[in-house]
């Protein structure tokens, strides 16, 4: 299956209900990709490098939190990212879009019953932490990026 991400697309889960990127102009799912999106405007070492400011931007925020680094971020669909949050009123809500495919990823802590997760795209970064049954998610840390940040 040809994408414009380098993704592995052969070892994915969800590959069976994938369309693929090329043949759907970069919304398998129907929904948006922020990999293929910022290739076809910007280029493939325009990516590259925007996932690494967008690392360093996210790892700043996870140092000032306390929660451990992350070395990688990568292309996953919003169906395995979109939690269930809980707001004050008990009323639950979903935030993502489940068609689309974010940058993210896990950090497990050793020892703990808790997981954080990292959601992103070019406009926005969410933090959140959870169980590691996936219950009970928090969001810790939520930016809107601003337009000079979103290249």
């Amino acid at each position: 299956m040809m994408n414009y991400c380098g993704a592995d697309c052969e070892n994915c889960q969800t590959k069976e209900k994938c369309k693929g990127c090329m043949e759907t102009c970069g919304s398998p799912f129907g929904g948006r990709c922020v990999a293929a999106e910022y290739i076809k405007a910007n280029g493939v070492e325009a990516y590259k490098d925007f996932k690494k400011k967008l690392m360093d931007e996210i790892n700043a925020v996870l140092e000032e939190e306390g929660i451990p680094t992350t070395e990688k971020l990568f292309e996953l669909v919003g169906h395995f990212v979109n939690l269930e949050y809980k707001l004050p009123g008990g009323k639950k809500v979903k935030f993502l879009n489940d068609k689309n495919i974010y940058l993210g990823t896990q950090i497990e802590i050793a020892d703990a019953d808790v997981r954080y997760g990292v959601v992103a795209d070019t406009t926005f970064i969410l933090i959140c932490s959870y169980k590691s049954d996936g219950s009970d998610p928090e969001v810790v840390f939520f930016k809107k990026r601003e337009a000079e940040e979103q290249s």
